[in-house]
């Protein structure tokens, strides 16, 4: 296996070129770890070439070389900022000439800040919204532009259950995530007629993420008084299923979503919630 590495966006590729043995390439934003990290091994394991696009250039890097070493599929490191129109553009580019087109794009890049809101800084709140949305905007703009060529594809972004209901003092993360299923409803009207389907998938509290056991556990236990495990386990609690949401919980959905067994699927923000929200 060998590796080159070319443009000034730090792309990679892994094996021999070409698409996966079904034909399909998929682009996974925000893949150099977590969720779409688990994303992408999931669809490479389903057969999929792989693109992993992340803010951490080496991080994607690293990850298309594993995945392309376990699965023998064509893969992608690519380094990118999603709320740059023109880093974007080189994205959707490098990963059109590196992989051989492009059929499934996964909006997963975001991230989250939170605080109340008389506190929350505007230049913090503008970030999120800039990541979590336009980030959003531009990678399907520039998706559609290669789709519509085709005449099909599919985009699916990751949301969350917080584009459901309102989060307490997480207004920029839900008023992003609600935003990203009005904007996956739009485009799908929109995309409809060129053979694009565009859905969303809102998960629950993934509980075993690097966000919950590295940072969201340890601030909680403090701002309430009790143990870690406490909190783990009330919001376990709050689920029906009464656990955590896993990555496979996701990538199962996000698997059926991409494929002709979700045919006549489009405009949908499924849940993935463990029954924790249902509308």
């Amino acid at each position: 296996m060998s590796g080159s590495s070319t443009s000034s966006m730090n792309g990679n590729v892994n094996s021999d070129g070409g698409k996966g043995i079904d034909g399909r390439v998929a682009l996974v934003t925000g893949a150099a770890q977590g969720l779409g990290e688990a994303i992408a091994r999931h669809l490479a394991a389903e057969g999929f070439a792989v693109a992993v696009a992340d803010l951490d250039a080496d991080g994607a890097g690293r990850v298309a070389g594993e995945i392309s070493g376990k699965t023998g599929r064509p893969t992608m490191g690519i380094g990118v900022d999603v709320t740059d129109e023109a880093e974007v553009t080189v994205m959707i580019e490098r990963t059109v000439a590196g992989l051989g087109g492009l059929d499934l794009l996964v909006s997963n890049a975001g991230i989250l800040i939170a605080g109340p809101v008389e506190e929350f800084a505007a230049e913090q709140w503008q970030a999120v919204m800039n990541v979590n949305l336009f980030g959003y905007f531009l990678s399907a703009k520039a998706a559609a532009q290669i789709m519509i060529e085709q005449g099909s594809g599919v985009i699916i972004q990751v949301n969350s259950k917080s584009g459901k209901k309102g989060s307490y003092r997480n207004s920029a993360y839900a008023a992003s995530k609600f935003g990203g299923i009005g904007l996956t409803q739009s485009l799908a009207l929109e995309l409809a007629e060129h053979g694009i389907r565009v859905n969303a998938v809102c998960p629950g509290n993934l509980l075993d993420s690097p966000l919950w056991t590295d940072s969201l556990y340890g601030q909680y236990a403090e701002r309430w008084g009790i143990t870690e495990a406490e909190v783990r386990q009330q919001y376990i609690d709050q689920v029906p299923l009464k656990r955590g949401c896993a990555y496979e919980d996701v990538c199962r959905v996000i698997t059926f979503l991409a494929s002709d067994g979700a045919a006549y699927m489009t405009g949908q923000a499924v849940n993935v919630t463990g029954g924790q929200e249902m509308r």
